[in-house]
């Protein structure tokens, strides 16, 4: 953390949790703050808090007594407007509507001095637009922080059109000397990390509104089945969904998906504007995606893998993944045929990426074939969770001996109705290709969309991490699969993505 920040007196306008959060950074890192709210109290209020939190990290050990004094002492609070006039940097942090944002500006110009910075805590408006308001565009950027401000390590700081690339690298460096990584974002509808966050719960949403499976199937698969590194999501998407609550996440899907001028990419369900307008809203209403008692879902326990006498031989048709899904049966203890045909009674297993199992099991007798996504570690004694998908012809004795085969070592088993893409596979797609995407457009440097993703949304890995951890053309050609099979756009992949694949390099490789 820097010992000489770029500005040395910021005002902050707003003093919510994420006002509150810009001062408390900032003041711990040797800033003058000025504090305004419109609303009588909220100021004091929010420096009662501030406080309280400065105790808390006293007793903590994670601030000294006289550092806690010291930032305390750097926060003061601005009853009129024109008490930030002094200052050299003003951060708002109001309602997210652009005629509030774009009033407040054109007020705040005429206040502070000609070399001042504006800057806009805004998620999700745009930047040119706020500062379009103002005699002198120039000054005002985007600063993105995420809440709770202090803990997330990431800034997005973001140009608008007319924006001088001076004040770009000053809040840069603001945000450096706060101990957070700065991440430059062009001025697009959900600048980085919302915009990159897309494929999460919109595929996901897709799948649930296909029948694929239930919610709690959905969220137990990437939760359990996903592993990068050894970790997986640490929320399934109904469960973020449910958290965050559909009147925030729901409007936040139809503004991107509009400013994009509808990219099929990033295509709403009807299924969140249905809740929406019902109240479903998530744990704040008692009920969303799943239902709440003291603020805990009500679970139910999923079936377990039945356990079955002798089972079927298993026949696996040759292919890239084959050799992996033959030598896991047979470590469960399958017995495994030879050949170029199964026989008469054996189990088809299939590993298709992309496809169906219909379309997997084109040319074989599609009443004995089962597939298992084997895109994540599968093999016994690292695997949660395995997932299986019968064909709609598949008879009920063949997918009850996978079951019970892919189940024996105490993994747990969810099958899923025929669909393209599994839902990892889709999923996982769905956010590499939409990263791929970003870099392609250039809203963001590689190496920053990787940084803000894990850091903003909590992802295991970022998007083209996960590409390049998985392998760029396996990506491809589930994206591929998928297209083929349903013809929708979303599934096209991305050029960037689309390259790298068949030139063998990183989806981190720059051009």
């Amino acid at each position: 953390m820097s010992k000489h920040p770029p500005f040395q007196r910021i005002g902050v306008v707003g003093a919510g949790a994420m006002g509150r959060g810009i001062a408390q950074l900032f003041a711990q890192c040797g800033c003058d703050i000025r504090l305004h709210d419109t609303q009588p109290d909220a100021s004091a209020n929010a420096l009662r808090e501030l406080g309280a939190t400065f105790e808390r990290l006293t007793q903590k050990g994670k601030m000294s007594a006289e550092e806690a004094q010291g930032a305390r002492g750097r926060i003061a609070v601005a009853d009129q407007l024109e008490g930030l006039a002094g200052c050299e940097l003003v951060i708002e942090a109001i309602v997210e509507r652009l005629d509030a944002k774009r009033a407040l500006f054109a007020r705040l110009e005429a206040i502070v001095g000609s070399d001042a910075v504006l800057a806009t805590n805004t998620s999700s408006l745009s930047v040119t637009a706020i500062a379009a308001a103002c005699t002198h565009p120039g000054r005002v950027a985007g600063i993105h922080f995420f809440n709770p401000v202090p803990l997330m390590k990431v800034v997005e700081v973001i140009p608008g059109v007319r924006t001088d690339a001076a004040v770009l690298e000053r809040l840069s460096a603001l945000v450096r000397s706060s101990g957070h990584r700065a991440v430059v974002a062009a001025d697009t509808p959900g600048f980085l990390v919302n915009h990159a966050g897309r494929g999460y719960g919109t595929e996901a949403l897709k799948a649930l509104s296909e029948g694929v499976a239930d919610a709690p199937t959905i969220d137990r698969i990437l939760r359990e089945q996903v592993r990068f590194g050894g970790n997986g999501f640490r929320l399934g998407p109904f469960e973020l969904l449910d958290l965050t609550a559909l009147d925030v996440s729901h409007p936040v899907m139809e503004s991107i998906y509009r400013q994009f001028y509808d990219e099929p990419r990033f295509r709403p369900s009807v299924l969140t504007a249905q809740r929406l307008a019902g109240g479903l809203l998530g744990r704040k209403s008692g009920e969303g995606f799943y239902r709440y008692d003291e603020n805990q879902p009500i679970l139910i326990d999923e079936p377990v893998a039945p356990v079955t006498g002798a089972l079927p031989p298993v026949w696996v048709p040759d292919g890239e993944r084959a050799a992996a899904l033959g030598a896991t049966a047979s470590a469960l203890g399958a017995t495994l045929e030879g050949g170029s045909q199964p026989s008469e009674q054996a189990l088809i297993l299939l590993a298709p990426l992309g496809l169906d199992a219909t379309a997997a099991a084109a040319g074989l007798d599609a009443t004995r074939a089962v597939a298992l996504d084997t895109l994540f570690e599968h093999a016994p004694g690292n695997c949660r969770r395995r997932v299986l998908m019968p064909t709609p012809a598949t008879r009920p004795a063949f997918l009850e001996a996978a079951r019970a085969l892919f189940g024996s070592d105490g993994a747990a088993v969810s099958v899923l109705r025929d669909s393209p893409g599994f839902i990892a596979q889709r999923v996982i797609a769905m956010i590499v290709s939409i990263g791929c995407e970003i870099a392609q457009q250039r809203i963001a440097a590689p190496e920053d969309i990787d940084a803000a993703v894990r850091a903003g949304l909590g992802y295991p890995a970022g998007p083209l991490e996960m590409g390049d951890t998985l392998g760029a053309a396996t990506i491809a050609a589930i994206l591929e699969g998928m297209h083929a099979v349903t013809g929708d756009p979303r599934y096209r992949p991305s050029q960037w993505l689309r390259r790298r694949a068949l030139l063998g390099l990183s989806l981190h490789h720059a051009d």
